[in-house]
């Protein structure tokens, strides 16, 4: 959602020549891709997970500060984060439909204060959830360790099994 909100952002008002396009964009798609290599990690190092959410949710934070400086420089009100506007937002992200389309008529319509606004909201929404995913992926690895320590682990259980099935010979 935040990818195609600034991509589409990005096209309709920032210069096509100016460097921060290029970075808003790939700040976006840098936190996307960073969630997806994530999880794709899960299965076999929480390790490689926590890195790789922690990129995603620090890509995500810098394109929040993009979006504000964009509000700032140009004299643009940010939504307070209990406005009615920023509420309104926030229920968008609870419905069954969360994906772009739920936003598209806003973000496609609206005025740039109107759209950089509503991808704040969601920027804080999507950082929100990172941040309780990083908690709960710092606890699994305190709790399992990494993949190392738990091959260590798999290593000296197997062995103490074969040992245990074939004890050596007196």
């Amino acid at each position: 959602m935040v990818f195609d909100a600034t991509f589409r952002f990005c096209g309709r008002f920032i210069d096509k020549y100016d460097r921060t396009r290029d970075q808003m964009v790939q700040g976006a798609r840098s936190g996307k891709q960073n969630i997806l290599e994530g999880s794709q990690a899960s299965g076999t190092s929480k390790e490689t997970e926590l890195k790789l959410v922690n990129v995603a949710r620090s890509s995500l934070e810098e394109l929040l500060e993009d979006y504000q400086d964009f509000l700032r420089t140009r004299g643009l009100r940010q939504w307070d984060k209990e406005s009615r506007e920023a509420l309104f937002v926030r229920k968008l992200g609870t419905g069954p439909d969360r994906s772009y389309e739920a936003y598209r008529p806003y973000i496609e319509t609206r005025p740039p204060e109107v759209v950089a606004n509503i991808i704040i909201c969601v920027i804080h929404q999507a950082n929100y959830l990172l941040d309780q995913q990083i908690r709960q992926l710092e606890k699994a690895f305190l709790r399992e360790g990494g993949l190392r320590e738990r091959m260590t682990r798999a290593r000296l259980a197997e062995r103490a099994r074969q040992q245990k099935a074939n004890p050596p010979k007196k």
